[in-house]
């Protein structure tokens, strides 16, 4: 396996996840079914990564903040496995 491909991989899995939780948390201000299967799908794929921060991070004033905090870990260790890769 070389680095190139491992490099895209990586990028590809945390850029995916990434846009998919983008994604709900845009659907999450919009009337949608709750049942639908792409709905179900989303939600299948990003609440084992959001379920232990919301643990953490309570929601405040109505409001759920665990996406952002989220976002910012992923993005971090993209960048860390990305950095190991090529050291």
């Amino acid at each position: 396996m070389t680095s190139s491909f491992l490099y895209y991989f990586i990028r590809f899995l945390f850029e995916g996840m990434i846009w998919l939780i983008i994604i709900r948390v845009v659907l999450s201000w919009m009337p949608v079914d709750p049942y639908s299967p792409f709905v179900r799908l989303l939600n299948d794929l990003t609440e084992p990564v959001l379920e232990p921060f919301r643990r953490i991070i309570p929601p405040i004033g109505g409001f759920d903040f665990s996406p952002i905090v989220v976002l910012f870990v992923l993005e971090f260790l993209e960048q860390i496995l990305l950095r190991m890769l090529y050291r």
